[in-house]
């Protein structure tokens, strides 16, 4: 529950966020980290709940001004 990702896509598709999570922890333990740096992405790529932008979105908006 670092940054809202798994309840997010729990929101997103309908589904209780404590499943998202215990399939998030099961694929990280058997793919040796790998659904890790998914998560990881997903805190980047997804905007948070109410924001125009993503954190990426809003990091390159700012290179560019």
């Amino acid at each position: 529950m670092v940054a809202g990702v798994c309840a997010g896509i729990g929101q997103f598709f309908g589904i209780d966020p404590n499943i998202v999570r215990i399939v998030f922890a099961a694929l990280t333990v058997f793919s040796a980290g790998a659904a890790a740096l998914v998560y990881l992405a997903a805190w980047v790529i997804v905007p948070e709940e109410g924001e125009a932008g993503s954190i990426a979105e809003n990091y390159f908006n700012k290179k560019k001004s």
